[in-house]
């Protein structure tokens, strides 16, 4: 009983000390830092070198998470390797990534063996144990870290033959690393208890890797029995992640059971089982969204609890003695790297400008490369924290400096399609419409009842038949280049509305994102599979048919919201007002002192939302929801905007029946 209480005692103070790593890891966020950085770097102070918060102790008695992670972490490599997505850049993938294993392992184990007088964990062991050591090393220097890369390609939206090969690499490279770990540590296992290498070990290792085939498609089937049955979703995630474990646990008793009771010891690795079961799943079932939905969704409390115990874990005296070793290691795996991706890529035919930079795609690493390093610690405690803390040492380095090398890579050879940078706006809202149909003229009436200047753009003459309005511009416009719709004045509109086809729709979206980086992205969607394309550009997104209904919904549910949404309510308004004044920076809602009949809903920070309290701080650049009546959101905005004088001439902030009339007939 006494042990149980001891194990709850660490896991609620680990929960906790977890819960301040992740405020930690955003803050790391706000200096462009890694995430996982920040998680490390909360669990070295929370660990036994520095606060003792996480004992010594306590990183053995929370093994289990080791395990449960190491397992999320396999399911996460094997559901990335989807071959559908790799068929069309196959054989520049296959030569890339061959290379970058072979020349990065090679290197790599050399060096480590090489060095093995330096080290102090590998200071005075035999020559076998240094050569287990080395072929370890060697294969965690060859992992990749996937969410790194697509993280970046999704920030630049990049694009192209070179995009669609480092992806394809990336993944491929951390399958490939899983399998070369699992035979290495079969191997490093014989070298350090004196295994023969002779036939007998030959048939050991192919019934290790036949074993682990097995059990991967056994978990795979186990997973699929899972997410087909009809049960609660946190009781699906509960199985999935049991299951992960329970794969560790059999694994763990069938080694100790062989070591016990035969001259010989079976390992079969557990990351290599759960990888090869994700990756049937993925591909052999039809639940690959659903899984890769609750991955997603797991990933961020796995990662955080995960990479703390593992900062908990370094061995700081260890690093501080073998830092420039580190660095040495990182020079290793760069040439490597180049080495490799170089030659894969003339051997694949790739053009020389992707294969001289190509090395700069391929040096972040961050979840498997931990995950076989931890891995390593828990299997050798003799020498494997100290190997843990080298290996982790080498990844931190190649995480923080990698991101910065692959952008460079895309900018250069013009695959990346970031946002443009937005211009100043104009002092009074405008926007501009794409088509011009009768619900196009009446949004237009609408926005210019609400002060906004308004244009019409229209192709067919057809569309603007019979409809005269003096309240905004309607304008004809032959075609969607950039040269036309700078002339149009995209540029300046503070938003862009499109409600032409989806392909006029996304064309002109791409256009104002890439080359104006127009703030509001709204269109009228015709067929949903085209959803995730407008998502991209951070586009908002309507669908005629379905808005209706939901519209409708809420007006049952919560009618006074809606028809305050909706301006219905006579005198009350809600707007969104950016944050320009830089006597506002910094400033917590509470300290506003907004009028008594004003209230801030939420702020949109960065593309995210953000439900205000009093503690939260306004930054420049935050768009503010407010509601509230027509005088007081106009006093605002004057207020949150340096740029408008409060002496300008101002449109009245209020509905024109007329207009309103208009719109409606």
């Amino acid at each position: 009983m006494a042990a149980y209480q001891n194990l709850f005692m660490f896991v609620a103070g680990f929960t906790l000390i977890a819960l301040a790593s992740k405020q930690i890891g955003q803050l790391f966020t706000r200096f462009k830092l890694p995430l996982i950085s920040g998680f490390l770097f909360a669990g070295i102070i929370a660990g036994p070198f520095i606060f003792d918060f996480i004992s010594v102790e306590a990183t053995k008695r929370l093994r289990f998470v080791d395990e449960l992670s190491l397992a999320f972490i396999a399911f996460v490599a094997g559901s990335e390797l989807y071959l559908k997505e790799l068929r069309s850049r196959f054989k520049s993938i296959k030569l890339v990534s061959i290379g970058i294993v072979i020349s990065t392992f090679m290197l790599g184990s050399l060096t480590v063996f090489a060095l093995a007088d330096f080290m102090p964990f590998t200071r005075g062991l035999p020559v076998a144990s240094r050569i287990a050591i080395a072929i370890l090393a060697g294969a965690i220097l060859v992992a990749r870290s996937p969410s790194s890369a697509v993280a970046i390609i999704k920030e630049l939206r990049a694009k192209g033959p070179f995009t669609q090969t480092v992806m394809g690499v990336t993944v491929v490279m951390d399958v490939l690393v899983i399998i070369l770990f699992s035979v290495n540590s079969s191997i490093a296992d014989a070298l350090l208890t004196g295994l023969q290498f002779n036939l007998t070990f030959i048939i050991l290792l192919f019934v290790e890797l036949t074993a682990a085939v097995a059990g991967g498609y056994v978990v795979g089937k186990i997973l699929q029995r899972i997410l087909s049955s009809r049960i609660n979703h946190t009781v699906k995630i509960g199985g999935i992640l049991l299951t992960g474990y329970a794969v560790f646990a059999v694994f763990a008793g069938i080694r100790h059971f062989t070591h016990d009771r035969l001259p010989f010891e079976v390992f079969v690795e557990p990351l290599l089982v759960c990888m090869i079961g994700s990756f049937w799943l993925i591909n052999r079932t039809d639940f690959r969204d659903e899984f890769l939905k609750i991955l997603h969704e797991v990933g961020p409390l796995i990662y955080i609890a995960f990479f703390t115990l593992t900062g908990a874990s370094l061995t700081l005296d260890i690093l501080a003695d073998i830092w420039p070793i580190t660095l040495l290691l990182v020079a290793v795996r760069l040439g490597g790297i180049f080495i490799g991706s170089f030659t894969g890529g003339v051997l694949a035919g790739d053009p020389m400008t992707y294969n001289k930079v190509s090395w700069m795609a391929y040096i972040t690493q961050a979840g498997v490369g931990l995950g076989l390093a931890k891995e390593v610690g828990g299997t050798f405690p003799a020498w494997g924290p100290a190997f843990a803390t080298l290996m982790i040492s080498i990844i931190v380095v190649n995480q923080v400096v990698g991101p910065a090398f692959f952008k460079g890579a895309l900018v250069w050879l013009k695959e990346a399609r970031p946002r443009a940078k937005k211009s100043e706006p104009d002092q009074i809202h405008s926007a501009i419409i794409f088509g011009a149909d009768s619900q196009s003229l009446a949004l237009a009436r609408q926005l210019r009842a609400h002060n906004w200047e308004v244009k019409v753009a229209y192709r067919q003459t057809g569309e603007i038949k019979n409809v005269a309005s003096s309240y905004f511009d309607v304008q004809p416009m032959p075609g969607f280049s950039l040269n036309e719709l700078q002339a149009f004045g995209v540029g300046e509109a503070g938003a862009v509305v499109t409600m032409l086809s989806d392909e006029d729709n996304y064309r002109i979206c791409e256009l104002a994102y890439e080359h104006f980086g127009t703030d509001n992205l709204v269109v009228r969607l015709n067929d949903l599979a085209n959803y995730d394309r407008f998502r991209e550009l951070g586009a908002f997104t309507v669908r005629p048919s379905t808005a209706i209904i939901s519209l409708l919904d809420h007006f049952v549910r919560a009618p006074s919201s809606v028809s305050l949404l909706l301006g219905m309510e006579e005198n009350h308004d809600i707007i969104d007002l950016e944050v320009r004044n830089p006597n506002l920076a910094g400033m917590a809602v509470r300290d506003l002192h907004l009028p008594s009949d004003a209230l801030i809903l939420s702020v949109r920070r960065a593309g995210h939302i953000i439900i205000t309290h009093g503690y939260t701080d306004l930054q420049i650049g935050d768009w503010v929801t407010v509601v509230g009546s027509l005088d007081s959101l106009e006093a605002l905005e004057l207020r949150f905007d340096e740029h408008l004088p409060s002496s300008r001439t101002t449109y009245p902030l209020r509905r024109d029946l007329a207009l309103e009339k208009d719109a409606a007939g």
